[in-house]
């Protein structure tokens, strides 16, 4: 089994006692410290504004449910083809909706989900970002406060599709791989 976190051969910064503490609470609430954090270790800047930004957009308050944030992360992961996002977002889908046929339907092709009206509409919408972003248009947005999305909720639709479009591109530029553990969550 290869225990290598990214292709790239990156020496991890001395911790803060905060980034430390931080890592201490991944282990305990997951059971892991993910590689993503360890990938971004080796500056622990980058590494606050990685996991800032994630944190406000997955966990904070919002109009999405937690589980349609990662449904945005596994979709957009899914056109993008990212390994490494798909395992690990794939397993929370699968946690959060207590379905691990629909986190494999996710990663595979979120079409062949069941899915409500607001979810399908959603997801196509961060598709459509991902794919095609110029081609955003009113009506687009439109569609969205027409399945009771409001307007703060699209800023979270499309943020959320904004950052793991960044950080798809960033795990596959460095290969970076998942946590094994993540294959067997919630299954």
């Amino acid at each position: 089994m290869d225990d290598r976190i990214t292709a790239l051969d990156l020496v991890q910064a001395e911790l803060s006692e905060a980034t430390k503490a931080y890592f201490d609470k991944c282990r305990e609430k997951l059971g892991l410290v993910p590689n993503v954090l360890l990938a971004y270790a080796f500056d622990e800047k980058k590494l606050r504004a990685f996991t800032d930004m994630y944190n406000n957009l997955m966990l904070g308050d919002s109009g999405l449910s937690k589980l349609e944030r990662e449904m945005i992360a596994v979709a957009v992961s899914s056109i993008n083809h990212c390994y490494y996002c798909l395992t690990a977002h794939g397993a929370a889908v699968r946690q959060l909706s207590g379905e691990p046929a629909m986190g494999e339907m996710m990663v595979m092709n979120f079409r062949a989900a069941q899915l409500s009206d607001r979810q399908r509409v959603m997801l196509e919408f961060a598709v459509k970002l991902t794919e095609e972003p110029a081609r955003i248009v009113e009506a687009d947005r439109a569609a969205l406060r027409q399945a009771g999305f409001s307007d703060r909720d699209i800023w979270d639709i499309a943020s959320t599709a904004a950052f793991f479009n960044m950080s798809n591109r960033v795990a596959a530029a460095v290969d970076m791989r998942p946590n094994h553990e993540y294959h067997a969550m919630a299954r």
